[in-house]
Parts: structure tokens; sequence; C-alpha cells
């Protein structure tokens, strides 16, 4: 949901398109020998007005890539991102537990539905297309509500969030990918179901526990322009703020809701924790899944699949492979059975003037895309 994540806890730890030449060495799923890539891709979103040195870019990258120092900031990090992997699972236990005795009511389940559509749509609608991708443009308090919505699913402050899944766009499934399933900072994970295996939690959350000083360094200049915009540096500044927000609000309505203070813990665990833990692992599945299992209508350049099931879960950021195709287009299901419930949200917000300027491929261009892809695997 596609990056598509960053860490959880940044802000604490730390108290235009260009041709990019790359490599992609032999994956559990590719066939052996390198494959020469010459990929053409807005970097940054990309559709913005600045301009990038490109060359510049590529060269600080594989400095922060070749360097193995780990700042106390950087190892400081990773004991955060390893407890907010895992007090979710724990919240998931104690609601278990607690239910076994107390039972799950159509109040908990409202109040867990209802966090996991906002801060789900959050990341999906709010960090990713919007933020990250400028699919399409929103007023400013739009912006913003989007920006805090996506702070609630603790996968990072927004601008780094962007930061990062813009350079997973730039270096997708080569060795200075965050988070690709397939490729670590020393080459490929290596061949077979283990390798395969160690791919997919690595993709899945293990990039999150390793050196931090790689995977996230040098995002400056991903985040330029949004670091201008005044609205998501007031959101990423308050993230640790909309993140306890994310768990005190379950919590005072499940009090409210029944009066009780077994309804505010069942709240907390319910809309918080274990809401938490589902959005997380949904949205990690992009980076894993739809890298790993599906289908490939499209030569991206990269491992990206389109699978289904996350399609549906990650609420159309399972789409992947389209989306890694058409990375500026707001839609990511582009079949009529393609579900893409973010992008029915944003031709809502549209319908009532709070979106405009949609950026989507038309027909003729995703059927010329596909006949070229289709005649070069022919001729390969």
């Amino acid at each position: 949901m596609t990056t598509l994540a960053s860490s959880p806890f940044d802000a604490l730890a730390n108290s235009g398109s260009a041709t990019v030449s790359d490599t992609i060495k032999p994956s559990p799923i590719s066939p052996a020998g390198a494959v020469s890539v010459n990929r053409t891709i807005d970097v940054v979103a990309l559709n913005t007005d600045d301009n990038y040195d490109i060359d510049a870019v590529a060269a600080d990258d594989h400095a922060v890539h070749g360097s193995d120092r780990l700042s106390k900031s950087d190892r400081k990090l990773r004991i955060i991102n390893l407890l907010a992997v895992l007090i979710p699972f724990a919240g998931f236990a104690g609601a278990m537990l607690l239910s076994w005795g107390y039972g799950f009511n159509w109040t908990q389940f409202g109040i867990f539905a209802g966090m996991i559509l906002f801060t789900s749509f959050g990341i999906t609608v709010g960090f990713h297309r919007l933020c990250t991708h400028k699919a399409f443009r929103t007023p400013a308090a739009i912006r913003y509500i989007f920006a805090v919505a996506g702070s609630m699913a603790v996968q990072g402050p927004v601008i780094r969030w962007c930061g990062e899944h813009r350079k997973h766009h730039h270096h997708s499934d080569t060795e200075l990918d965050p988070h690709s399933p397939h490729m670590g900072e020393n080459g490929s994970w290596g061949e077979g179901f283990k390798a395969t295996m160690y791919g997919a939690y690595h993709a899945q959350f293990g990039w999150l526990l390793a050196a931090r000083s790689r995977a996230g360094r040098g995002l400056g200049k991903y985040t330029k322009d949004l670091r201008q915009d005044p609205v998501l540096v007031a959101a990423n500044r308050q993230f640790l703020f909309w993140v306890a927000m994310g768990l005190v609000i379950p919590a005072i309505l499940g009090g409210v809701l029944t009066m009780t203070f077994m309804g505010a813990l069942m709240g907390f665990l319910w809309g918080g924790l274990v809401r938490i833990l589902l959005v997380h692992h949904v949205t990690w599945s992009v980076n894993s899944v739809c890298h790993l299992w599906g289908m490939k209508p499209f030569d991206s350049h990269d491992e990206s699949r389109n699978n289904p099931i996350v399609g549906i879960l990650a609420f159309g950021e399972g789409w992947h492979n389209n989306h890694h195709a058409f990375p500026t287009s707001a839609r990511h299901g582009l079949r009529w059975w393609e579900l893409d419930l973010s992008y029915v949200l944003i031709r809502a917000l549209a319908l009532v003037g709070l979106a405009k300027d949609i950026k989507v491929p038309d027909k003729e261009r995703i059927e010329r895309k596909l006949s070229v892809d289709r005649n070069r695997r022919k001729a390969s």
C-alpha cells in the first residue's frame, strides 16, 4: 500500500524525468546473468518543477550505499523500529485474550474498521498518490488531513516516507532499492526457496531493521518540493503527536460509546494496536508480495507485479506493475475488473470539488505500451 513504507519512528530517533542505467543481478525468480536496463522514469513524483542533477543523485546514492558506518541514531532507530514492529503483535495477542472473556462486538468492529479506512487511505491516497507522485491536487486543508491520516498509520513522517518511495522508484529492484525482495546492498539474495523467503522478509519489514545509513540517508534530493510545502512540513513535524492520537482517539471512542474502562481498553487495542498491525503488513505486502508473485502485463524494468489479493486488501495498491508502468497515474487499477478503492475515493473528492488535475493514462496510451512491451518480449 505501495511503498511503500518508511521507518515508523524516524523523528524520534533523530531527537523531473531522467534516464538512469541500472544493472539487475540474478534474483530468486530472474534468469541467471545480469540484465542491463536503460530506465526512463520520473524520479521525483514526479512531474515537479525542480531540476535534478540525476548523475549527482546516483553518485550520492552510491556513496551512501558504500558507507559501512552506523551512527548512534541509526542504532537507536533500529531498536525503535523493532519495537514498532513487535508492539502491535503484542496488542493483537492482548486483544485476543481479552476478547475470549469479554467478546468482540459491533462497537469494537466499527472503531477497528473506521480507523483502518482512515489511516489506510492516508497512506494509499495521501502519502502515496497525492504527496509522492502528485497524481492529483487538493486544497491545503485536504492535503493536511491526508498527511495526518497517514501519520496515524505509523509508517514514518510524510516527507521521509515520500522520499524513500521516490528512491524506490529510482532504483527499483537494484542494490540501492531500500526494500527489494530480490536485491540487497551486495547484490542478489540468491536463488531457491530460502533466498526467496529471506528476500520477502527483507522487503516486508526486515529493511526497517537494517543499516539505515544506507536505506534512509540522501533523501533530501528526493524531497525538495515537499519541504517547500508548509502543510506537509507541519504534518511532518507533528508526526509523533498524530501517532499518539491514533491510539488515544479509538480508546476515547470505545470508552464514550460503552461508558466502561473495558470499552476504552478494547478501543485502544482494536482501533489502535491491532489496526496498526494490519495496515502495516498490508502496506508492506506491496513491497514484498507485489515484487515476487503476480502478473506482469507491462515491462517496467523491474520485478513489480499485479497481485489481485493485495490489490483488494491494499485498496488498489496491489496493481503494482500498473503503477510502476505509469507512476504518476492516480488510478492503479487500469482495467474495469481491477478494483481500486483509492481511485474511487479520489473521484469522489473530485465530484465535490476537492480534487482536480487528476492524472490517468488514456486507453490509447495503455494499449500502445502493452503492444510495445509484448513485441519487446517476443524479440527477446
